[in-house]
């Protein structure tokens, strides 16, 4: 059995923690088994571990969220990058190219598909191994994985069952009649009376089924070929691509929690503590959750329901159920995302300046963990000055090597090359200064620190 899980998304929903580059499921905000904060993605990577099933599992996602994957889950972690975002389908094909050519997959192993970030309970994943028994047994097309509704909702795709059957070892599933996706609530009450279950996203399937319809569409099947021909392949959803033109689907049930924590009405049923950060909440202002990420204090009194989340990308202050409509009242353009994670650490944007004539400011405040170092890199449109403000590190610029600590100032000048290595937790204040300060501005020359110091 072989794992893809999909992680992707712009965060809107629970703006303005989440951004273009930082999805819902980056978010710190639930608590782990030994008191921690962790991510969605951290949950469900852990939950893989317990069933031993991370070593089965590659991600798939794209380029912004690379870095990303990397700090939380560790660079040992196998990921798939797209090219660009072209929908479910092009992913999960772009996965099973990968598993096929590159890692020799046999094409009768079932593959199974699930979204990176599901709230639910460990025995989901025990489910998740029995689809593979499911698909292996009944010969079906495609194996689903639904959970049994607690209550009518708008939010969801409805799988709706034709029968009932057993394998041999008394496992239960169900043959598929049909689809229904997101019904009004009266609707969703009566397929609730024909035993309907959401569609929590999860796809089993022989890899064979796939790399069928890839050469079926004249699309090619091997990795790197996919990759180069990825913009031909249509943005479209795995659900209307291959589901919905399965013949034999069968779909096995899942009782237990589960839950999609897109909304902040939603998440803040999952976050143990109303207060995170900064500042003070009243006694009296029930059900309000407060989550700053700012180093400002925030103070809450005496108004209940309410999310308060603040971050360098700007603040919120909603009613809980009125916050499903940030989407519609944001207008999101193409602002510079404030707070980024990186597979070395993390910024913060302190500042930016535009003048009149062209020239830009940008101030970030950069953490560097323990152990981590940046790419061997230079830059065509900016010179950056640091300063130190704690911890110590080895630098290379130009070829010197040198240490640092706080109070050291180091000018970088456009196309200097520069690398730096933490030694401990490093914290520095860059100034970036320049025509044009983007992050693409950047050519990277070495990732490895044993390399840098080689080439260097």
């Amino acid at each position: 059995m072989h794992i893809v899980l999909l992680s992707g998304g712009s965060g809107n929903r629970l703006w303005p923690l989440s951004n273009e580059t930082r999805s819902k499921q980056f978010l710190k905000l639930l608590e782990g088994e030994s008191g921690q904060r962790e991510s969605m993605v951290q949950r469900v990577w852990s939950q893989l571990g317990k069933m031993n099933l991370q070593e089965s599992a590659v991600v798939a996602t794209g380029k912004s969220q690379v870095e990303q994957l990397q700090n939380q889950l560790g660079l040992e972690v196998e990921i798939i990058v797209e090219p660009e975002r072209r929908d479910t389908f092009p992913a999960i094909a772009l996965a099973a190219g990968y598993l096929y050519s590159v890692k020799g997959v046999n094409l009768n192993d079932v593959v199974i598909v699930l979204p990176v970030d599901p709230f639910v309970e460990d025995h989901f994943f025990e489910k998740v191994k029995e689809l593979e028994t499911l698909m292996l047994q009944t010969g079906a097309d495609l194996g689903l994985m639904g959970v049994s509704p607690d209550h009518p909702s708008s939010k969801f795709g409805y799988i709706v069952p034709q029968s009932t059957s057993k394998l041999d070892n008394g496992m239960e599933f169900l043959q598929v009649s049909h689809f229904v996706e997101k019904p009004e609530e009266q609707y969703a009450l009566q397929l609730m009376e024909q035993s309907a279950l959401w569609n929590c996203g999860v796809f089993a399937f022989r890899l064979e089924y796939v790399i069928d319809h890839l050469l079926k569409q004249s699309l090619p099947i091997q990795y790197d070929e996919l990759l180069h021909q990825y913009n031909r392949m249509e943005k479209t959803s795995f659900d209307y691509a291959v589901v919905e033109k399965a013949e034999n689907i069968v779909v096995m049930r899942y009782n237990g929690i589960w839950k999609d924590l897109g909304t902040w009405d939603v998440l803040t049923e999952e976050v143990r503590t109303p207060f995170i950060g900064r500042g003070t909440l009243s006694e009296d202002s029930l059900n309000t959750h407060v989550i700053n990420e700012l180093d400002i204090p925030i103070t809450v009194i005496g108004v209940p329901n309410l999310i308060v989340a603040a971050s360098p990308d700007g603040i919120l202050v909603s009613e809980k159920n009125a916050s499903i409509r940030i989407k519609d009242v944001m207008q999101f353009g193409d602002q510079r995302p404030m707070y980024e994670e990186r597979r070395w650490g993390r910024y913060r944007v302190l500042d930016y300046i535009k003048y009149p004539n062209g020239n830009e400011v940008l101030t970030k405040r950069i953490c560097i963990l323990e152990g981590k170092n940046l790419s061997y890199q230079y830059h065509l449109l900016r010179s950056e000055v640091w300063t130190v403000i704690s911890g110590q590190g080895e630098m290379i610029l130009d070829g010197n090597v040198r240490m640092i600590g706080m109070g050291d100032v180091i000018v970088i000048s456009a196309e200097a090359m520069h690398s730096l290595r933490a030694i401990t937790d490093i914290e520095i204040i860059e100034v970036q200064t320049g025509s044009e300060l983007i992050e693409d501005d950047i050519v990277r020359l070495a990732m490895n620190w044993e390399e840098i110091t080689q080439i260097s």
